[in-house]
Order: C-alpha cells, then sequence, then structure tokens
C-alpha cells in the first residue's frame, strides 16, 4: 500500500511521540513521582507505529505490561495516560490501574495487561465478536517472545486458526523474557515458526523500520477483513532499557547493546526523511518542538489533578458490598 508524504509525516510524530513520552516517564519515575512498576516501550517505537498506521478507528488492540507505546499509536491521550502514571483520578482508570493497565474501549484499546499472555485470549475474544457481528473489524495482538511458551498463547492461535477470526498476533521479540535472552527459553529462533503449527502465515519482520512493519501488517490485515484468518508477525527488535526502571540490565553484553542503538528506529527514520527530502531539519525541529510542549502540558494536568477519594475504592468493581469477616 502506497504511502503519502502526510502518512509518513504522522508516522515518524507518532515515533516520536511515543520516544519523548517513555523518556519523561523515565525520569519522573527516577525522581519518585511516578508510583509502581514502569515498562518501558524505548527502541521498539516502529512496530506499534506500523501496525496502528493501517488500523481503522473502530479496530482492536489488545496490549501488555509494556503497552504505553500500543496505546499512543492506537490513538491514546497522553494527558491521560500521564495521569494514570501519577495515580490521579483524572487518569484512563482513574489512577487505579497504572501504567500496565490503561485502556480507552472507545478508540479501541481493550486494556494493557500486567498478566503475561493475558492479552492473547482477550484478542480472540475480540476477532470472534466482530466475525459473528458481521463487521470488518479486526484485532491486533501485542505480545512479548516469552509469552509464546504460555499456553495462551497456543489456545489463542488454534481458535482463531480454526473459525479464521481477523486477528493479528503481534510478536515484539526483543530478544528477552524479563532478564533471560530467547535462546535460553526456546529452542527456536524464529517465533513465527510456531504459524505452522496452526496453518497460518508466519511472517518476520525488522521490528526497527516501520515501513517493513506498516508493510506486512496491512497485509495481514487485509487477509484478516477478507475472512482469511489470522496471521503471526514477528518483529525483530530490542527493548533498550532495563525490563523494568530499575533493572541495571547487566544480562546484556556491551556489544549486543552497541549493535541494536546502531537500529535505533528514531534515527533511522529522520535519516529516511531528510534524504528522501520529505522534511527538512527545521520541519523535523518543529514536530519535536509541539510534540514537548504536548508532554509538558501532559505532565502539568497529571500534576494538578487530584488523587482519587477513598471513597472512590468500592466504585466501578464487581460489587460495592463489603461484609464483616467474623
Amino acid at each position: 500500500m502506497e504511502l503519502t508524504k502526510g502518512k509518513i509525516v504522522d508516522m515518524y510524530r507518532t515515533m516520536k511521540l511515543i520516544r519523548d513520552f517513555e523518556a519523561n516517564a523515565s525520569r519522573l519515575f527516577a525522581e519518585g513521582k511516578i508510583p509502581g512498576f514502569v515498562h518501558l516501550y524505548i527502541g521498539e517505537e516502529a512496530i506499534a507505529t506500523g501496525v496502528c498506521a493501517g488500523l481503522n478507528d473502530d479496530d482492536y488492540i489488545t496490549s501488555t505490561h509494556r503497552g504505553h507505546g500500543h496505546i499512543i499509536a492506537k490513538g491514546g491521550d497522553i494527558k491521560y495516560m500521564m495521569a494514570e502514571l501519577y495515580g490521579k483520578a483524572t487518569g484512563y482508570c482513574k489512577g487505579k490501574g497504572g501504567s500496565m493497565h490503561i485502556a480507552d474501549a472507545n478508540k479501541g484499546i481493550l486494556g494493557a495487561n500486567g498478566i503475561v499472555g493475558a492479552g492473547h485470549n482477550i484478542a480472540v475474544g475480540a476477532g470472534l465478536s466482530a466475525k459473528y457481528r458481521g463487521t470488518d473489524q479486526v484485532c491486533v495482538c501485542f505480545f512479548g517472545d516469552g509469552s509464546t511458551n504460555q499456553g495462551t498463547f497456543h489456545e489463542a492461535m488454534n481458535l482463531a486458526s480454526i473459525w479464521k477470526l481477523p486477528v493479528i498476533f503481534v510478536c515484539e521479540n526483543n530478544l528477552y523474557g524479563i532478564s533471560m535472552h530467547q535462546s535460553k527459553h526456546q529452542a527456536i529462533q524464529d517465533v513465527a515458526d510456531r504459524a505452522v503449527a496452526y496453518n497460518v502465515p508466519g511472517v518476520i519482520v525488522d521490528g526497527n523500520d516501520v515501513f517493513a512493519v506498516y508493510e506486512a501488517a496491512t497485509e495481514a490485515v487485509v487477509r484478516a477483513r477478507a475472512g482469511q484468518g489470522p496471521t503471526l508477525i514477528e518483529c525483530k527488535t530490542y527493548r533498550h532499557q532495563g525490563h523494568f526502571e530499575g533493572d541495571p540490565a547487566i544480562y546484556k553484553s556491551s556489544d549486543e547493546v552497541s549493535e541494536w542503538m546502531a537500529k535505533d528506529p528514531i534515527p533511522r527514520m529522520v535519516s529516511y526523511l531528510l534524504d528522501s527530502d520529505i522534511l527538512t531539519e527545521k520541519e523535523i525541529e518543529g514536530i519535536d518542538e509541539e510534540i514537548s510542549k504536548e508532554l509538558e502540558e501532559a505532565i502539568k494536568f497529571a500534576e494538578e489533578s487530584p488523587l482519587p477519594s477513598l471513597e472512590s475504592i468500592v466504585e466501578d468493581i464487581y460489587t460495592d458490598i463489603v461484609e464483616e469477616v467474623r
């Protein structure tokens, strides 16, 4: 599918917004302003951007504990995201979910998830719903390489294949399950090889090349909308930070880090924009400045927002009846 100049610029903007949002989250966490755990998406921006650039507003995604990038790429509001990271009442989950549980059903964001592999079967449910209702919606399921060892992955792939559901499984293979290298938790090098067991296409792409991701994802989306079932896309990538903020990542070698830093998707995109005469350096700087201002406003919104009230602890749950334990 041919990309317009406007679409390409939008893709750069999304990637840079994700990068800068995460850089600010890292800083604010270090300053003690963000409670709980934070798992950053720095280094993987091309995947969420490339995939979501080919989706419609009413398409669905399921996310992971490392979900900020997915949510931004699908159109999430960074003010409400930042407020949620701060634990404020104005956040997406009213300050009760934090970084790992942001959702926005109005934008098809069915939720980030702190449980490894939990998004697989949620995505199958969304795909079944779309097929049952006769819409042309699809659901993208984002997940990491480690989660493909979970039973949920195999259950989801099996059902989606049998029922030809409109689900695109996107594996973000950043080489590590927490601190364990993929070579130590899987006997295969390519997660995409697992697609053959379910008779679905298995595609491998450079996850740091936003255009390669976009092309593979749009082909899978077209296939899914046509009723031909799921696709498994493995995006080879690398997270720049530790598993979570505070993890020193001593399990990574300096040579490995240097090799992957040279493949950073943001500088690659900037070089493409300049070399192709799509944007000038001044225009890129202008976009970056706009993003900085948006983030300043989002942080200000979060810091000035109130904490949830004590009374709200029993709101938005299955029951608000509290019985005395005798």
